[in-house]
């Protein structure tokens, strides 16, 4: 049996073990609450058989939450899995290295000073995403992209971006500087059922881009000089990975805002369990959803009558993880 077959397989149960760990996570989350909800109820309810109470319960309250989890986690897993490969540095996640950053700039601003929400909200935020990313790509371009200067580089765009947020929200009303906290924690507190539609769309489209290129990315991260032997024009496959990871990070920070550390941990934590130094987009979106949904469900129930942002889980787990890849780096 060739070597590839062996990947290919192992990467298949990989995936199927996460999708039966999602499919746990998301009864349990469909079903605790103040209404509970047995998973006989859950299950009939999300095919069409349940009743008044588990329909309500779940089409109005706890279902958009629970899919936005899965499509924030899902979208910031690939992303990560995407920048990481093409630059070849484990930390070089979006919310690392900037995207993150400049995205929720872009959204800060268009709430605290045009109110804005919804798919306006949404496309603001991806347009931030593509030029901050723009911003990035030209000053850490020298004869192609590398690792050690994008990290370093993203770093002072992010720097100069956290100084925006801070003025935006000194310079704002009460009300606008308590919303806006609230969404820059990262918070699927009070998820926009539109947003979560307009992503589950751009999800479809953007995670076939990007299964699309895989083939491209696996030969991407042997290097340019193999790349271009290969017949495989380096630059050009870099930018349309490199755009489908922005408008996936766009997403995700439009629906929930910068959720901390999920894009960051979800690609190498997917490798590892598949190994033999596959790319392993899905499973990286199946670990990156696990980790979304597992951490709501932390912050919804950790604190009896508090309900805390999920970003401030994913930030005490992942905060640890960045210092623990800086050290074993040196």
């Amino acid at each position: 049996m060739s070597r590839r077959v062996v990947g290919v397989r192992r990467e298949l149960v990989v995936l199927g073990s996460v999708l039966v760990v999602l499919v746990a996570l998301v009864l349990v989350g469909l079903g605790v609450g103040e209404i509970p909800l047995a998973p006989g109820q859950v299950v009939a309810a999300l095919v069409g058989h349940g009743d008044t109470v588990s329909d309500f319960v779940i089409g109005q309250l706890r279902g958009p939450r629970t899919l936005a989890a899965l499509l924030v986690g899902a979208s910031l897993g690939v992303a990560g899995a995407i920048v990481q490969s093409i630059v070849r540095n484990p930390i070089a996640s979006p919310d690392v290295i900037g995207i993150t950053s400049g995205a929720s700039a872009a959204g800060l601003t268009a709430i605290v000073l045009f109110g804005a929400s919804g798919v306006s909200l949404f496309a603001t935020v991806v347009v931030g995403a593509l030029l901050v990313s723009v911003v990035i790509a030209g000053l850490a371009w020298r004869r192609g992209i590398t690792g050690n200067r994008v990290v370093l580089v993203g770093i002072g765009v992010a720097a100069m971006c956290l100084s925006v947020t801070g003025w935006l929200l000194t310079s704002g009303s009460v009300q606008q500087a308590g919303t806006a906290l609230l969404w820059l924690s990262g918070s699927l507190n009070a998820v926009d059922r539109g947003i979560v539609g307009v992503l589950g769309i751009a999800f479809v489209v953007l995670v076939v881009a990007a299964l699309v290129q895989s083939p491209r990315l696996t030969v991407l991260t042997l290097g340019d000089e193999v790349a271009s032997s290969l017949g495989l024009r380096p630059d050009r496959a870099k930018v349309l990975l490199l755009l489908t990871a922005v408008c996936l990070t766009a997403g995700a920070v439009a629906t929930a805002g910068p959720v901390s550390f999920v894009a960051l941990m979800a690609a190498p934590i997917a490798r590892r369990l598949v190994g033999g130094g596959r790319v392993a987009l899905a499973p990286a979106a199946g670990v990156g959803a696990t980790i979304v949904l597992a951490s709501d469900l932390v912050a919804q129930f950790a604190i009896p009558g508090t309900a805390l942002p999920v970003g401030v889980v994913t930030g005490v787990v992942g905060a640890p993880y960045l210092l623990w890849l800086l050290a074993r780096g040196r």
